[in-house]
């Protein structure tokens, strides 16, 4: 067979053969997945092609991932430029509100604001849903536990080619409390 290898050699080469291929195997790198470079992340929750109900969705699909307390998917929702508003209960009055603007301040407000309180149920009521082209407004009532917040949020949204995305959040907006 070879040449010059004795018979007691051939167990040794085989085996460095062997070990040559296991090591040239495992020091591959991986192969990356091919996504394209103009691909935008899409939320877990699949979204129904009727706006209404697409809207709808990303309100109830944000609600169930505040309570699962994951970040990533949350932050799939929003717009790079979104916005959180606290009014504060001075709905008329613009002077008190708190603001989180951009996708980094949003993601520490759940963190550091929201997470904490340990949610366990959240369920926004949807009153009202305002489309506009390619801008929807929603109106809700959120319960958050034992919290209430009647009338209180206003959701805005925009359309881009994969679906709607959060644009801002007024919450707060009951007065006087």
């Amino acid at each position: 067979m070879y040449q010059g290898l004795g018979a007691r050699h051939m167990p040794t080469l085989i085996f460095a053969i062997l070990a040559v291929a296991a090591l040239n195997l495992g020091c591959r790198p991986a192969a990356l997945p091919q996504v394209p470079l103009s691909a935008t992340p899409t939320p877990a929750v699949s979204m129904p092609q009727l706006d209404e109900d697409g809207i709808r969705a990303l309100v109830l699909a944000e609600a169930e991932f505040v309570v699962a307390k994951d970040i990533d998917q949350l932050m799939l929702y929003w717009l790079p430029d979104g916005l959180v508003v606290d009014a504060r209960h001075t709905p008329d009055s613009k002077d008190d509100d708190l603001l989180w603007k951009g996708q980094y301040a949003i993601r520490d407000r759940y963190i550091t604001l929201v997470f904490p309180g340990n949610p366990q149920f959240a369920q926004p009521e949807i009153l009202a849903v305002q489309i506009d082209g390619d801008w929807a407004t929603i109106t809700s009532t959120t319960h958050i536990g034992s919290e209430v917040s009647a009338a209180g949020d206003r959701w805005t949204f925009r359309k881009l080619p994969e679906g709607w995305r959060i644009e801002s959040l007024t919450y707060n907006l009951e007065p006087g409390q």
